[in-house]
């Protein structure tokens, strides 16, 4: 019996065992819509803006490790969705977006609500296709998740022209995909993991340098099980947040532009880096030429194409993270030396990092007038037990989660890296919230990024989602004006927000709790009645405008080269509130 495309998207769908879709209706996808509305085992998410299902679907996919997947129409609808697909192109998360197309006898004839969606695509996609014949529809889906999940994870775009979702065809879904010219290789070169773990050995002051690539490939214990045998200390990317334990002794937390001090000295002075399922971004390195000036650099990444395209591998391996590791992990076992050994060679390198850490460890002056935003995260850390899945937005409030909300498992930090996407956080958190709707869902936020989706208010209400919004009001766009102190005189063009919305009366009128702490003891009162609360909460928190976040390495800067507090010129600066002044009379400000 011969099915409809729509028919056929639906069945393909049940059998890549997809639960969820995020996307919003138009002409060309309304007969996928009507076949969705008539079946009850794939739920659709319908979100007010396409751009925050893609985020959804980012949060699902980052949070589950399956594909997200979004639905969406032609022309706007599809345009809406390019940030999210650059997103997570940028960050490697797996993602299906079907869009709608106008019928095929009609492209290219600028009809109505037509864009060129594969050509749009096309950059920030690892692989897109239009589907011209019905008979094409359940291969080319079955291939789109198979190349959004393997190798390195990415967004996959099919468009579907009207008339292919009404056509029929026969069904039939393929059990396996062979694609000529993609074969991710998995299994490392044993030569090389040999060379690694000789290099392991003899290395005085190693370090072990973790990116998103081991969440994706679910590695976690495979990464502990080589820190503790070979006592090496760990940090992690951004995105590689919570792919060991945060409060683990040997964990160093997040390196690069805003990683702790401790962290990016022992980067400097490191005789050996272990990089593992990272991409040595702009972020991380700082100035290239004085990246790791004494290192030895082991590459483990199942993308050749990242291994030397930025830094020099002298051992590069390529395979899958997990599958390297365990090969690295038996080999390192197998060799001369134990435990009580390995422990004494390390002991002097250990020591060296502890002294660091006690030297500048992270900071904050908090006093019973201003809260200080690093309070807050610290207060949200202490109060959700460390248990929460968290998804943040872009800024100031990122690095200081980054740095003070200690993940201790993987998928529970859902952040935007490397686009550094405004507006990624709510939508994010929702999409987790969705696939574990008993966890707790915490979305940090600022009320510039916030105002990027706050739409989805209406979501959450409508789906009764628990997600508990904190949002880090300080009138500015924080890490923006940051920048403008201590790089542009102070001159505070288009990042003072001036006219801010009543955040509770704004969350009331979508029907959900909206809080507010403005002085410091009122912090702990608000988050503790948003957790006791069963349904969504908006907490808008007032936080010191004019805290900058440490410690920072410029622009171009090294590793070396911390700032690690505000400079006296810009101390001097603010005496006497002049900066306050400033913003208050409108001088040098251009208000966003």
């Amino acid at each position: 019996m011969k099915k409809s495309g729509a028919e056929i998207f639906v069945e393909s769908l049940r059998h890549e065992g997809v639960k969820t879709v995020f996307g919003l209706p138009g002409g060309v996808v309304l007969k996928i819509f009507d076949v969705l509305c008539q079946q009850k085992d794939i739920e659709l998410v319908l979100t007010r803006h396409e751009q925050a299902a893609a985020h959804m679907a980012e949060g699902y996919a980052k949070a589950t490790g399956k594909a997200g997947v979004v639905l969406v129409t032609s022309g706007p609808g599809m345009t809406n969705i390019v940030t999210g697909l650059a997103d997570a192109y940028m960050d490697s998360v797996p993602l299906v977006a079907f869009t709608g197309q106008v019928s095929t006898n009609l492209i290219g004839n600028d009809a109505f609500q037509e864009a060129d969606n594969v050509g749009i695509s096309r950059p920030c996609t690892k692989h897109n296709v239009l589907v011209k014949n019905v008979a094409d529809l359940a291969q080319t889906i079955k291939e789109a998740f198979y190349i959004a999940t393997s190798g390195r994870p990415g967004p996959v775009l099919v468009d579907i022209p009207k008339d292919v979702s009404t056509d029929k065809a026969e069904f039939k879904y393929p059990d396996r995909v062979y694609l000529r010219g993609y074969n991710p290789t998995v299994t490392g070169n044993k030569h090389q993991i040999r060379q690694a773990a000789e290099a392991i050995m003899k290395a005085k002051k190693p370090v072990i340098y973790v990116g998103g690539g081991a969440i994706f490939a679910n590695a976690a214990d495979e990464v502990r099980e080589l820190a503790e045998i070979t006592q090496i200390p760990v940090t992690m990317t951004l995105m590689g947040l919570g792919s060991f334990p945060g409060t683990h002794p040997l964990s160093l937390g997040m390196l690069g532009m805003h990683g702790g001090y401790w962290t990016n000295m022992a980067m400097h002075h490191a005789d050996l880096l272990i990089a593992v399922g990272a991409r040595f971004d702009d972020r991380v390195t700082g100035k290239l030429s004085e990246f790791c000036p004494e290192a030895r650099v082991v590459h483990i990444d199942i993308d050749p194409t990242s291994i030397k395209k930025t830094v020099h591998a002298h051992i590069p391996i390529v395979g899958d993270v997990k599958a390297v590791l365990h090969q690295l992990n038996v080999m390192l076992r197998s060799m001369d030396g134990n435990p009580a050994e390995v422990k004494s060679q390390r002991a002097a390198w250990l020591k060296q990092v502890e002294q660091w850490r006690n030297e500048h460890p992270l900071t904050y002056r908090q006093d019973d007038r201003v809260t200080k935003p690093q309070f807050v995260i610290e207060k949200l850390y202490q109060l959700t037990r460390h248990e929460a899945i968290v998804a943040t937005d872009v800024g100031q409030h990122q690095m200081w989660a980054a740095q003070y909300f200690k993940g201790s498992k993987p998928r529970t930090w859902l952040t935007s890296g490397g686009l550094g996407t405004m507006g990624f956080g709510f939508p994010a958190a929702i999409g987790a919230q969705k696939a574990y709707p008993e966890k707790l869902v915490l979305c940090i936020t600022s009320e510039g990024s916030f105002q990027m989706n706050l739409q989805e208010l209406a979501t959450v209400a409508e789906h009764k989602l628990p997600v508990k919004v904190a949002l880090l009001n300080n009138g500015f766009h924080g890490m923006v004006r940051q920048w403008q102190d201590l790089f542009y005189e102070g001159r505070y063009s288009a990042s003072y927000l001036g006219k801010i919305p009543d955040f509770v009366k704004l969350a009331e009128a979508y029907g959900i709790l909206g809080l507010r702490a403005v002085k410091p003891d009122e912090v702990e009162p608000v988050i503790k009645e948003a957790l006791k609360h069963k349904g969504p909460v908006l907490m808008d928190i007032h936080t010191d405008p004019y805290e900058n976040c440490y410690p920072m390495i410029p622009a171009g800067g090294a590793h070396h080269e911390m700032m690690l507090e505000d400079p006296p010129e810009l101390v001097n600066a603010r005496k006497g509130g002049a900066h306050k002044r400033k913003v208050d009379e409108g001088e040098g400000v251009l208000p966003a």
